[in-house]
C-alpha cells in the first residue's frame, strides 16, 4: 500500500433506510483534501452544519456509535467509517440528508463497492500512522470487555466473543492485514437476538430493519405473540426459525459471522482515533462502548506522539551515510564532527545520530564530576546535520560550506549526558532559496526532547585560493 494519503478520484451515491431511526436517507461521498480526514455533512439542516469523525465526539454507544456536535447527531456511524478504513481511504465528506446512513444490508459490502466504484488516488500529503510501541490496554470490568493493541508492521484485529447462549456461543475472527477487510470482513451482517430485537421494537429503536439487513439469532421459544410482532415490524406473511437458529429469509455468509461483524466494528469505531494504526488489536467481547473508550486512549496517544514529533527509526538498518560518508560531505573533523550517522534523508527532511560518550574532548572541562553536554554544542550538532541536508543536494558538497545567520526560538529540555543516543531531525521550513536554508530542528533522547531551535543558514561556495 501506498504511504500517501489517499481520497475517492469522484463522488458517488448510495440511498437508503437508517436502521434505527427508519428515515429515508441519501448519502453522497465525496473526495476532501489532504489532511481533512472523513467529515460528516447533514445537507438537511440549515447550514449545513459539519460532525467531525472525532471520537471525542461520541455520545451513545447503545446498539451503535453515535456523534453530535452543537447538537448535531450522527448516528450508527461505524460500518461506513469501517469500510473507509478497509479501502484505504483517508479524506472523504460524508453528506447525508438525515442523521443515520443507509443500513443497506447491516454490513459494510455496499458502501466498499460503492467506493471501489469510482476509485481511490493518492494525493500530495504523506499518511501518518498512531505506532504503536508498547502494550495499551482498556477493560470493563462491568461487562468483561477488554481491548490491547500491541506493536505490529501492520493493523491487524482479532476479536474474541462469547454470548453464553446455546445458540451463539463462542466465536472468533481474524484479519491479518487491513488490506483483506473487503474480501474476509466487509459483507459480514449485523446482527441481534430474538429477546433484544423484541425489546427494541416495543421501544421503537429499530424502525428501519427487516429480516433480510440483520440476522437475528432465536434465543428463546417463538411464541404466537412473538411471530406476529416479528411479522407485523419485517412486513412478512410469515417468520420461522432455521435448523442453525436464526430467523429465516437469510442465509449466514460465513460460520463466525457475528464475530466477523464484531470485527467490523472494532475498525469502524477505532476510526474515530483520527489517525491510521499500525498495532494489532485484539478485542475480547468487544462493543461499542469499549471500542470507543479504547479509541479515546489512542487518540491521547497519538496527540502525545505529535506533541513530542519522535522520529520513528530504525537503528538496525544501514545508514544513509556512515562516519566516512559524513567527513566526504562535511568540513569539520574530529573532535568538532558532532554527527556520527545518517539515518534518512530526503529533500525536506534528514534524520542524523550522535553517540554521547564519556571519551569526548569537552566532559574533560565541562563540570567534570556531573557531565553534561554543552547546550551551544547540541545546537552546533543541529546544524551540521542540517548541513547534510543542504550539502547532499549538490554534485560537489567539498566545494561548499554552510553558515549560521541566525538560531531562534532554542530550548533544552533535557541534560544530555555520556551513555545517551542523541537523534537529530531536521526539516526544511521553506524551500532553499538564493543558498539560504530555514529549518526545524530537534534532538531527542529516547521519547523525550532535549533540545530543538529554529536554525537559518547560508550555504557558500568555498573561495579558492
Amino acid at each position: 500500500m501506498s504511504d500517501m494519503q489517499k481520497t475517492l478520484q469522484e463522488e458517488v451515491t448510495l440511498s437508503g433506510i437508517g436502521l434505527h431511526t427508519g428515515k429515508e436517507v441519501k448519502l453522497t461521498i465525496k473526495p476532501a483534501k489532504e489532511n481533512t480526514g472523513f467529515i460528516f455533512v447533514r445537507t438537511d439542516l440549515e447550514g449545513h452544519p459539519q460532525v467531525e469523525a472525532d471520537v471525542n465526539y461520541v455520545v451513545a454507544t447503545e446498539r451503535g456509535t453515535t456523534l453530535e456536535k452543537l447538537g448535531v447527531k450522527i448516528n450508527t456511524c461505524e460500518h461506513l467509517l469501517a469500510a473507509l478504513v478497509g479501502c484505504d481511504v483517508d479524506n472523504a465528506i460524508l453528506e447525508m440528508d438525515a442523521s443515520e446512513p443507509p443500513i443497506l444490508d447491516g454490513s459494510s459490502k455496499f458502501f466498499v463497492e460503492a467506493i471501489e466504484s469510482v476509485g481511490v488516488v493518492d494525493q500530495n500529503a504523506a499518511r501518518e500512522y498512531l505506532v504503536v510501541k508498547e502494550v495499551l490496554t482498556y477493560s470493563d470490568p462491568a461487562t468483561g470487555s477488554e481491548i490491547t493493541i500491541i506493536p505490529s508492521d501492520t493493523y491487524e484485529i482479532t476479536t474474541m466473543v462469547d454470548f453464553g447462549t446455546k445458540v451463539l456461543g463462542t466465536q472468533n475472527a481474524t484479519l491479518k492485514n487491513i488490506s483483506e477487510f473487503k474480501e474476509e470482513i466487509s459483507s459480514a451482517r449485523t446482527f441481534s437476538f430474538l429477546h433484544e430485537l423484541e425489546m427494541l421494537l416495543d421501544h421503537g429503536l429499530i424502525k428501519g430493519g427487516d429480516i433480510s439487513n440483520a440476522i437475528v439469532y432465536v434465543d428463546k421459544d417463538l411464541t404466537p405473540d412473538t411471530t406476529e410482532k416479528l411479522k407485523k415490524a419485517f412486513g412478512k406473511d410469515n417468520v420461522s426459525i432455521r435448523p442453525n437458529g436464526i430467523l429465516d429469509n437469510l442465509n449466514l455468509n460465513y460460520p463466525n459471522e457475528a464475530a466477523r461483524h464484531k470485527l467490523l466494528d472494532v475498525i469502524g469505531d477505532l476510526a474515530l482515533a483520527g489517525v491510521k494504526i499500525k498495532g494489532k488489536v485484539i478485542a475480547n467481547k468487544p462493543g461499542h462502548y469499549v471500542n470507543t473508550q479504547f479509541a479515546k486512549k489512542l487518540n491521547r496517544q497519538w496527540k502525545l506522539q505529535k506533541k513530542k514529533n519522535v522520529p520513528d527509526f530504525d537503528l538496525t538498518k544501514e545508514p544513509v551515510f556512515d562516519i566516512n560518508g559524513i567527513m566526504k560531505l562535511m568540513p569539520h573533523r574530529p573532535p568538532f564532527l558532532l554527527i556520527d550517522k545518517v539515518l534518512e534523508l530526503s529533500d525536506s527532511h534528514v534524520v542524523g545520530l550522535k553517540n554521547v560518550t564519556m571519551n569526548e574532548p569537552f566532559f574533560v572541562g565541562h563540570f567534570p564530576k556531573e557531565p553534561v553536554m554543552p547546550g551551544v554544542l547540541q545546537v552546533e550538532a543541529l546544524a551540521q546535520t542540517g548541513g547534510i541536508l543542504v550539502l547532499a543536494s549538490v554534485p560537489d558538497p567539498e566545494n561548499y560550506s554552510t553558515y549560521f545567520i541566525k538560531i531562534d526560538k532554542v530550548k533544552f529540555k533535557r541534560k544530555v549526558i555520556p551513555g545517551d543516543t542523541l537523534i537529530f531531525k531536521i526539516e526544511l521550513i521553506e524551500p532553499i532559496r538564493r543558498g539560504i536554508v530555514h529549518m526545524q530542528g530537534y534532538g531527542y533522547v529516547g521519547d523525550t526532547v532535549a533540545v530543538e531551535a529554529e536554525l537559518m543558514a547560508q550555504v557558500a561556495k568555498n573561495k579558492v585560493d
